[in-house]
């Protein structure tokens, strides 16, 4: 019945600093970005290779979400990268403080984790 994950959705509470981030810092391409006057927000779209994944939301004023201690609900986002250790140097570059790398005991792969600018938990996974 399911083919794959068509997208996910995230809200941010600065659409401009989160649009650099997710463009700029992570290189995520823009498929498409709408302005919805009725609803003053943003929609945009953003591919993660060559898939169009992640949709970028900007509404006004959206509550905060408890993220520390690990609350109900999506625990974090997955990238996979080709070299844990080069992606790892380039966020670091571009002002991404990044987790100390550990390596996964089910897969033996290494991965870590670093925050968007909500605090949004998001994981870089070593192919």
């Amino acid at each position: 019945m399911l083919n794959r994950i068509h997208h996910a959705a995230i809200i941010c509470s600065d659409y401009k600093v989160s649009k650099t981030f997710y463009t700029e810092t992570l290189g995520l391409e823009i498929e498409a970005e709408t302005y919805r006057e009725e609803r003053n927000s943003y929609k945009l779209d953003l591919k993660v290779g060559d898939t169009y994944q992640i949709e970028l939301f900007s509404f006004q004023n959206p509550p905060e979400r408890p993220n520390q201690p690990e609350a109900r609900g999506l625990r974090h986002l997955a990238f996979e990268v080709d070299s844990l250790k080069e992606a790892v140097k380039i966020l670091n570059e571009r002002g991404v403080e990044t987790e100390p790398v550990r390596v996964d005991e089910l897969t033996g792969k290494a991965y870590t984790f670093f925050k968007d600018p909500d605090g949004l938990p998001l994981e870089l996974y070593e192919r």
